[in-house]
């Protein structure tokens, strides 16, 4: 989660947010080949419930993360390009000061 002084629309925020959606693709995956694996081995079991519980939970933190991402815009991609040139601009107007 973000601080409290920190801005939802910042560059690290949008970072942050690819690198768990990255672990929760990962996790995705880790849980439905454990679930395939587990319901074909003993179909019902407590186990295979549990992984196919882990599976729709991961699913959920995908879909939520990925829709964070896609809400906060192309202001998020591009706050990296827009940050230097406005530091830049900063250093130019301090300079000739």
């Amino acid at each position: 989660m973000a601080a409290q002084s920190e801005s939802l629309e910042s560059w690290p925020v949008a970072r942050q947010l690819r690198r768990m959606r990255a672990l929760y693709a990962a996790g995705v995956l880790l849980w439905a080949l454990s679930s395939i694996g587990t319901a074909w081995s003993s179909p019902g079991s407590g186990p295979m419930w549990t992984s196919v519980l882990l599976l729709v939970v991961f699913t959920g933190l995908l879909a939520l993360s990925s829709w964070w991402l896609r809400r906060m815009g192309p202001v998020a991609g591009a706050g990296h390009k827009d940050r230097a040139a406005a530091h830049a601009a900063t250093i130019a107007r301090h300079a000739r000061v």
